[in-house]
């Protein structure tokens, strides 16, 4: 019998989103919010009224990049500027890599099973939604 993954669900990806938007209402800046899986897939997208289209596929690549690599596309960021060990990664996996902030992975006892991104605003914003949309999901999964 196939070993199932624990993995986020749609349910855990509109939780994600909500957390997302409220933040970015607060903030008054619209957002792209993306969910992607403990696979990388895309779960959930949504593109609120007035933000950005080019920023639909820079949230849905900081959900992927934050997957593909289990660490937040900030921290990768780090890692990838000239000098550094990972100087150049962005120009991998057909240019689908961000590093900069705004993705996240999602973990559970542990375990990646998923990852957000947010792209709407500026880079330090982009991290503040962030940080909101994953400390109201922990916060709701701990309750």
């Amino acid at each position: 019998m196939p070993r199932q993954i624990e993995t986020l669900t749609l349910n855990d990806a509109r939780q994600l989103i909500a957390a997302g938007e409220a933040k970015a209402e607060q903030i008054g800046v619209p957002y792209n919010m993306a969910v992607v899986d403990a696979g990388g897939n895309l779960v959930a997208h949504v593109r609120m009224d007035g933000a950005w289209i080019g920023s639909i596929d820079i949230a849905i690549n900081k959900a992927f990049t934050a997957r593909a690599f289990d660490m937040s596309t900030e921290k990768l960021g780090g890692m990838a500027q000239s000098g550094k060990p990972l100087f150049g990664i962005h120009t991998t996996n057909d240019g689908d890599v961000v590093v900069f902030g705004g993705g996240a992975p999602i973990m559970r006892d542990g375990t990646v099973i998923g990852a957000v991104g947010a792209s709407g605003g500026t880079v330090d914003q982009d991290v503040e939604v962030l940080h909101a949309t994953v400390s109201a999901f922990e916060a709701e999964k701990a309750s």
